[in-house]
């Protein structure tokens, strides 16, 4: 709009002015974002303190513009220089353009327009610093979480109903860390810092410690994410396991467009023992396709159809539509979260054999199993 060589957004960092976003005219002075320079030996910091007008139509007829080496090394002729504030006051930088020529056609009114500019820059700008802020105090948070093993396995029997018999555990995380939260906000926080494969390897690997001490012919239930097994990792974590007693439970936090490389990665270890669960069927759209594309040989009914399931008609029915789809498609049924014997009644009557929840057992830490 002005007809300006350059143009960049600055940061005022640790003394430094940081080039955050540069664009520039073709042949012009080449300004590269995330370079930076002295902040004292700068127009920015000369426009913010007021020893140098925002607006400079003609830098080498400033005094103040000449004790800067840069006014005649570019040269610097034209200038405009607006600070940008955070609501609070704050000076994030500057939003700045020059040309190496002057121009005495600017006046009030360019200035002006540079202001409504810097002020829609620095909105934007301050909601992406507070994200990053967040961000950074995750990721100290959950690696702090990864380099202290500040969490802990507990296992949770998984019965057959008819037979009175533990079958199976499942591994559960706990965490120590604080602020004191469920295992699922630690794992949605690490998915959105991009540490969900590392945490879920880290405990997948201490989950695995305890296989030993479970009874030889208990399986073991791991949690893990359709983004964790898209990264390969997870064989060579489970090798030198015994596959035929290990199942894979297929969280659903999110929704996975294409089922093709899932399938690629988990044949290999399905040829080789390996089963594979659906976790929480019933409780989302995303249960239900991981079920139509994966053909799990466990779908695990979700605790919200399990709680209501001896006086909801509409859970029991869609509990006995999965449970007569697992019939079909040769999967098998596991309870979550039963609590009551009523609860407990139902899935009998509805011929569901394998269960699991506080009414049948806790998890517990594998020093406290009784086996």
């Amino acid at each position: 709009m002005l007809g300006m060589e350059v143009a960049f957004i600055s940061e005022f960092k640790d003394g430094r002015r940081v080039f955050r976003y540069v664009d520039s005219q073709e042949g012009a002075v080449p300004l590269c974002v995330g370079a930076s320079d002295p902040l004292e030996e700068s127009y920015c910091q000369r426009v913010t303190d007021g020893r140098l007008p925002e607006l400079i139509c003609d830098a080498t007829q400033n005094p103040e513009a000449l004790t800067l080496p840069v006014t005649t090394a570019l040269p610097v002729g034209a200038h405009l220089s607006v600070p940008i504030r955070f609501a609070d006051g704050q000076i994030y930088g500057t939003f700045c353009c020059f040309s190496t020529y002057p121009d005495s056609t600017f006046n009030e009114r360019d200035i002006r327009a540079m202001r409504l500019f810097a002020e829609v820059a620095g909105k934007l700008l301050e909601r992406q610093v507070s994200e990053d802020e967040v961000r950074n105090e995750l990721v100290t948070r959950l690696r702090a979480v990864l380099d202290g093993e500040r969490f802990t396995m507990v296992y949770q029997p998984i019965i057959h109903v008819a037979q009175n018999k533990i079958v199976g555990y499942e591994a559960l995380t706990r965490f120590s860390a604080e602020p004191v939260r469920t295992p699922d906000q630690w794992f949605n926080e690490a998915a959105v810092v991009g540490l969900q494969e590392e945490l879920e390897l880290a405990v997948i690997k201490k989950a695995l410690q305890g296989l030993a001490r479970l009874p030889p012919d208990a399986y073991l239930s791991l949690n893990v994410s359709p983004e964790t097994l898209l990264k390969g990792s997870v064989a060579s974590v489970l090798e030198g396991y015994p596959f035929e007693r290990l199942i894979l439970e297929v969280t659903e936090h999110a929704s996975v467009s294409d089922y093709s490389p899932i399938a690629a990665i988990l044949e290999p270890m399905r040829r080789r023992g390996l089963r594979l669960a659906v976790d929480d069927a019933g409780a989302g759209f995303a249960s239900f396709r991981h079920i139509l594309k994966l053909q799990p040989d466990v779908i695990k009914l979700d605790v919200s159809l399990i709680r209501k399931i001896d006086t909801d008609t509409g859970c029991r029915a869609l509990a006995a539509a999965l449970i007569r789809f697992a019939e079909e498609t040769g999967s098998k049924i596991v309870a979550e979260g039963v609590e009551t014997d009523a609860e407990l009644q139902a899935l009998r009557e509805l011929k569901v054999n394998k269960a699991q929840g506080y009414l049948l057992g806790r998890p517990l830490p594998i020093e406290a199993l009784c086996v």
